[in-house]
This record gives structure tokens, sequence and C-alpha cells, in this order.
């Protein structure tokens, strides 16, 4: 009876990821149409236009939507793996094996003494309710990097340090996985690791580090929470515009490098709460690790200038992580940013001619997921600090002294 119950408890999340992805695939590639405007062309015209530039040996350091790490540039050729299919095709492939791969992991995870199947049902409930949007990145290959980081944190801190230092080499968010990480090697092994790959890129091709003055002349997005000022503005006369820029759909005009600023200074008065809570801090359940990168990246996310849909995908797989332990303390945040995922496929790319409006329903709509996420952020924050911070009580104490807290992976 318990072998039948453990094969149903696998095969039921397979088959509802299979059934999903499916759709999600036939959505990328055509079959299906998704309401709003197509959310592959990033694919299809910009990330292959990179990497025709890429296979001539230098970055795309004249094009300013180029904003990533050199690492991204693994991201981009890697369809070159799969030659038989044309470039979209492959790239929506390598994607859909990226999905699979942190299902997989999730689900070994979850297998472990105290371990939770939860996380794996937010992994396969979370990304199809971002739509075809999340095939259409390529942030869900820096996700499985990221998952398996955390996964292996606890038993083999290097290689989880290695990971996260090739991960923020693809795209920044990564370096925020080892903010509650105490041993000293796996910090040692991110920097090595970056250092190697950035140094790979600066010596073989030119551009390698473009993107930071293109990242540091974006504008206000206007999906973002800083974005909402400007929403409203807009209905009481504010003279600014809504254009394509840097390869996102900003605002600019008067007040956008304002809030820009007042943006940035948001994203150092949340990290400057991250350091006072490591150094406040007093104990570190093995379930803190990924806690703690899960809160970090909700921080950076939404005070950050631009928060675009894929966001979300670092988000649910971080959440999925955390909750794969039953000592987690993210189960609210992590439905919350479920919640927002919900209504971030409405926003784009169902809906998005409205947000770009500013009218009644796309302003709903970011209020609504901007203020779940900023609940989310608060909500673990205070989890985090309470978990870590105050003594336990002997209530609390009890479950690790009885054997019941989570191994670490």
């Amino acid at each position: 009876m318990r072998t039948t119950d453990a094969l149903r408890s696998r095969a039921v999340p397979a088959a509802v990821w299979a059934a999903t992805r499916t759709a999600l695939l036939l959505f990328v590639l055509g079959v299906w149409a998704f309401p709003g405007p197509d959310v592959t062309s990033d694919v299809s015209v910009i990330y292959q236009d990179w990497h025709h530039v890429l296979r001539t040996g230098t970055f795309p350091q004249h094009d300013v939507t180029w904003q990533y790490p050199p690492g991204a540039a693994f991201a981009v050729l890697s369809p070159d793996l799969l030659p038989f299919l044309d470039y979209p095709t492959a790239f929506f492939v390598l994607a859909c094996a990226a999905d699979l791969a942190v299902l997989v992991m999730l689900g070994c995870a979850a297998r472990r003494p105290g371990g939770s199947a939860a996380g794996v049902w937010v992994w396969v409930a979370g990304v199809p309710l971002l739509g075809p949007t999340v095939y259409a990145r390529y942030d869900v290959m820096v996700a499985a990097v990221a998952v398996a980081a955390l996964l292996l944190a606890g038993r083999h801190p290097r290689v989880a340090g290695a990971l996260a230092g090739f991960g923020a080499m693809l795209k920044v968010w990564p370096a925020l996985l080892l903010v509650g990480v105490r041993r000293r090697g796996a910090w040692v092994a991110a920097v090595l690791a970056a250092a190697a790959v950035a140094a790979l890129f600066t010596v073989t091709m030119p551009g390698a580090f473009a993107f930071l003055r293109f990242q540091r002349d974006r504008g206000v997005e206007v999906e973002s929470l800083a974005a909402l000022v400007l929403h409203v503005a807009r209905h009481a006369g504010w003279e600014g515009r809504v254009l394509l820029h840097y390869g996102s759909v900003e605002f600019l005009g008067p007040y956008v490098d304002l809030l820009g600023t007042l943006s940035l200074a948001l994203t150092g008065v949340a990290f400057g709460w991250l350091l006072m809570w490591r150094v406040a801090a007093s104990r570190f359940p093995a379930h803190a690790v990924a806690d703690a990168a899960f809160v970090a990246v909700l921080l950076f996310t939404v005070t950050s200038r631009v928060l675009s849909p894929q966001y979300l995908v670092w988000l649910i797989a971080l959440a999925a992580v955390c909750r794969c332990r039953r000592a987690g303390r993210m189960r609210v945040p992590a439905a919350l940013v479920l919640a927002a995922s919900a209504v971030t496929v409405l926003e784009f790319p169902v809906w998005f001619g409205h947000v770009v409006a500013s009218d009644p329903l796309g302003v709903t709509l970011l209020f609504v997921r901007n203020g779940l996420l900023v609940a989310a952020t608060l909500t673990a924050a205070r989890a985090l600090w309470r978990d870590t911070v105050r003594k336990a009580g002997p209530a609390a104490a009890a479950p690790e002294r009885a054997g019941e807290a989570p191994a670490a992976p």
C-alpha cells in the first residue's frame, strides 16, 4: 500500500507537469494562439540576432537591448546543441528540458528526510500560471542552476557556491542565493566561478561587460512598483510617454529619473536590511539558506526599476525550494507569489495593452500584482527574522531536538 501511495504521489505531479508543459510548448511553437502580443519574438528575433553576433566572436556591444552578464552567451548559444532544429524550436525545447530538470531535482529533495512534496507542486502549478512567457525567455535555465545550488548548499557547499557564481554570470540575481550561507568555502567557490567565467569571456570576446552601461541607462519599466506612481499621474495630466526603450516598455518624461533613483535607493535600503538580518541572526536551521535566498530575491524584485513577467520564474523556483522542507517558514509568501503569478499573465501578455494605456483595468492589475509581491516580501522577511533572530522557545526547538528538522539537501 505504501509503495502504491508513493508511486501515485510521483505520478500525479508528473502527469500534470506533462500536460501543462505540452500546452506551453504548443503555445510557443504557434500551434495554439495565446491571447495578447506574441511573446516568442524575443527568441525568434532578439535572441537569434544575438546568436549570430556571438558566433562571430564578439558580444552585441552596440545593442542596447543586451543587458546581461557575459555568461548569458551560454544560454543564447545553447540551441546549437540541437542543430537539427531551427533556432526558436531548439530554444523552446531546451527551456522545457530545464523545466524538467527542476522538477526532477525538487522531486528528489521531497523524498529526503524532512522533505515535502509541496515544493514540487509549487513548481508544477506555478510555471504554467505565467503562460508561454516562461519558455520564451532564458530565465527558466537560470532557475535550474539556482535550484541546484540551493539543494546542494547543505551537503556540498563548495559546489553550491560555484553554481551560484556561475548563475550570477548568467543573470546576476543568483549571487543572492548565498546570503544565508555561513560556510566560507561556498563564498570562495562562488567568487572563483564567477571570476573564471568573466575572465574567459573578457579574454576571448570583446564587449563582455558592455551590458553595465546599458543597465545604468535604463528607465522605469511600466510594470514596476515605481511605475504605479506614473500610471496614476497620467490621469492627473502628467506629460510623459510610454515607449520601447532599452529592450522594455518604459516611461519617459518628467520625474522618471527621480523615481528611478528612488527605486535604486530603496534597493539599497532593502540590502541594508539583509545585512542587518545577517548580523543579528543567531540560528541557522537547514531551511534558512533557501528562505533567506527567497527573501533576498523578493527584495531585489519589488524594488527594481524593472519588473518583467519572467522575474516571477525566479520567485516560483525559490518558493518551490523553500516548500520542499517541512520546517520551512515560507508557506504564506509562496502562496502569495503563486497568486501574483496568476495576475501577471493577465497584465502580460493578455491585457498588456491596458497596462501600456494606464487605463483602469491595466492599473488595477498592476496594483493587485505588485501588492501581492509586496505582501509576499514583507511576510517572508518577517518570517525569516522570527525564525532566525528571535530565540526559539522550548516548543519551537523540540522538533529539531527530536530529529524532525529536515536534513540539509
